[in-house]
């Protein structure tokens, strides 16, 4: 299916916002991103770069920038890359200027704390009138953005619109597969951030590849206990949004939650960790939400909530990592 040239709007001027944009323009649409930092927006739109946040790259001359909400609301499609928890307040600021039907493809990793909803109920909260779509994989934003070969999860319960998105934004270097499932794809997201910062803990204590590989599985096991019980498909979970994207975030210092728990592995502070950082650790944010609504569903997640502890300063890392190897014995399994 060749479709002709789309307009297509990215809400977010960060690192992982401008690598969508610049595989959308690769794509051969024309691309707008709203920022709200006015040098970003200077930035590409003079320079054709975004030097703060995806530094080194030249985009595209399809790509250009604004500080203005209106300029994306007639648009073909939208890309939400804002901070999970930042999403709502965004989306509320756009939802005056969407008009009915526009797909919003959700691409940011989280659960909102002071709800413990996930971005498509806040999205159908604030824009009703919005379709939406949930973009998830195993994913750096400068790989996607010089062209390494990249698959994502793409979720839209509509077949049709799912199937155009893949041609819009689909080129060979980045392959987006279509499901249906959104709770599936956006859990995925949401936990394998909070299990990555677990592995980067391990990393920084030099427990070994071992211990890594026991954390990566067990932690799936928790993921899959939560997707199970809120509706979603395990074969999604099994898929690039899941597992895919669980191991690359667990095996890479390029994963910021990754660093973030290598950090406090190797001994340093929450506050040290998280300070000085212009990009966003998702999983920080998540682990708070996610340990209330495993506790709300009655789901047993005992890696998420140790790494919620520590992040809470409730637990030391070695106190955590006790907590974990003095557990009973069991039959593996969900």
């Amino acid at each position: 299916m060749q479709l002709l040239p789309s307009k297509v709007g990215v809400l977010g001027g960060g690192a992982w916002g401008t690598a969508l944009a610049q595989v959308a323009a690769s794509a051969g649409n024309e691309v707008l991103i709203w920022a709200f930092e006015a040098d970003v927006v200077n930035d590409i739109n003079k320079n054709n770069q975004n030097s703060a946040f995806l530094p080194n790259i030249v985009l595209s001359s399809r790509v250009r920038a604004t500080n203005n909400l209106a300029e994306l609301g007639q648009l073909d499609l939208v890309m939400a890359v804002i901070p999970a928890q930042f999403t709502r307040s965004t989306l509320e600021k756009f939802a005056p200027f969407a008009r009915a039907g526009l797909p919003i493809a959700l691409c940011s990793k989280g659960i909102e704390q002071s709800s413990l909803k996930f971005m498509t109920d806040v999205l159908s909260e604030v824009v009703p009138q919005a379709v939406p779509v949930v973009i998830s994989g195993p994913s750096f934003a400068k790989d996607v953005a010089i062209g390494k070969p990249t698959a994502v999860t793409l979720a839209c319960t509509d077949r049709d619109l799912g199937e155009k998105l893949n041609q819009m934004l689909g080129i060979a270097t980045f392959r987006p597969y279509w499901v249906q499932d959104l709770i599936g794809t956006e859990i995925g997201g949401a936990v394998k951030n909070v299990l990555a910062i677990a592995c980067g803990m391990a990393e920084g204590r030099k427990l070994g590849e071992s211990a890594r590989a026991a954390l990566i599985t067990r932690g799936f096991a928790e993921m899959m206990r939560l997707g199970v019980k809120l509706g979603a498909k395990p074969e999604t979970l099994m898929g690039l949004c899941g597992l895919g994207d669980l191991v690359l975030t667990c095996s890479s210092t390029s994963s910021r939650n990754f660093s973030l728990g290598r950090a406090l592995g190797e001994g340093q502070s929450v506050e040290q960790a998280l300070s000085g950082k212009l990009s966003v650790a998702e999983g920080a944010a998540t682990a708070p939400a996610l340990a209330a609504l495993a506790k709300r569903e009655g789901i047993e997640m005992p890696i998420c909530q140790v790494v919620n502890a520590i992040l809470r300063e409730k637990l030391t890392v070695d106190e955590a990592i006790n907590a974990l190897l003095n557990r009973p014995f069991r039959e593996e399994g969900i």
